[in-house]
């Protein structure tokens, strides 16, 4: 009597993994709605402030037109965008908490560290491509809106494309920021409350610290210093730009890795 061997599952390779989330992050509704929402509201405020400084920039002492960056300027649609691409990544983990699915998916893919690492390259490149593409199109806007009433810049200019792609990088590590959130708090809303306080409210608070508290707080707090990457013109008592993103990337990774032990550790 003969008998058949019991078939073999292959062990899901890292490009499965990838393409199955890749797949599961653009047939979710949600993924294109935050992006879509982010940038469109980026871009709006961006627009509006970019005009609004510029026809300002007339009545600025000398101090403020010493410190003028018109990058930075129209830049500033990324303050706002922000906030969904971090939005994007908290959702892109919490969605399968919430429904369950993170069991089957962990199922078919045994290596979470694997699986964390798939959807931390899905979550960088939407994050990049959003706030890329914020960034490229408020410069051009926020340039040729300023043009006329105060000087503006070009891509060619010294710094100035290094701090437009610096928009972008910024932005990606922000996606992974609310990636690592996702995986360590695994609620939607709690992870996005903390993300809010790390962007807006911690930020917020020690500005109204005594200056001899307030510059260090705000020179070394990850995501002020990671900013310094989309400026042309250095800010008073910041780090330079590429020393202020290695402070914000060095913070998210920590919380990436706390998150991969987390993830290996905790039960779906």
């Amino acid at each position: 009597m003969t008998t058949t061997a019991a078939p073999r599952h292959r062990t899901a390779r890292y490009t499965d993994v990838l393409r199955s989330e890749w797949t599961k992050a653009r047939t979710v509704p949600s993924t294109g709605w935050t992006l879509l929402a982010g940038v469109a509201i980026g871009l709006s405020l961006g627009a509006l402030i970019s005009g609004f400084a510029g026809r300002q920039y007339a009545d600025g002492t000398p101090a403020v037109r010493a410190m003028w960056d018109p990058t930075s300027v129209s830049g500033a649609s990324l303050v706002i965008a922000q906030l969904a691409i971090g939005v994007l990544g908290v959702l892109i983990i919490t969605s399968e908490y919430a429904t369950g699915a993170i069991r089957g998916a962990l199922t078919v893919v045994p290596r979470r560290g694997r699986f964390l690492a798939a959807k931390a390259v899905v979550v960088a490149g939407l994050a990049f491509g959003a706030a890329e593409t914020t960034a490229m199109v408020s410069f051009f806007i926020g340039q040729a809106l300023m043009s006329g009433h105060a000087p503006t810049a070009a891509l060619d200019q010294p710094d100035v494309l290094r701090a437009v792609v610096g928009c972008g990088l910024y932005g990606m590590v922000i996606g992974l920021l609310g990636l690592a959130l996702g995986v360590l708090l695994r609620h939607a809303a709690a992870a996005i409350t903390v993300l809010v306080a790390l962007l807006y409210v911690l930020p917020g608070l020690a500005a109204a610290l005594p200056t001899s508290i307030e510059r260090p707080v705000l020179k070394f707090w990850p995501t002020q210093a990671g900013q310094q990457i989309a400026n042309v013109v250095p800010g008073l008592h910041a780090l330079s730009p590429w020393a202020g993103f290695g402070i914000m990337f060095a913070f998210v990774a920590t919380l990436l890795a706390a998150a991969h032990f987390s993830i290996q550790r905790r039960d779906a």
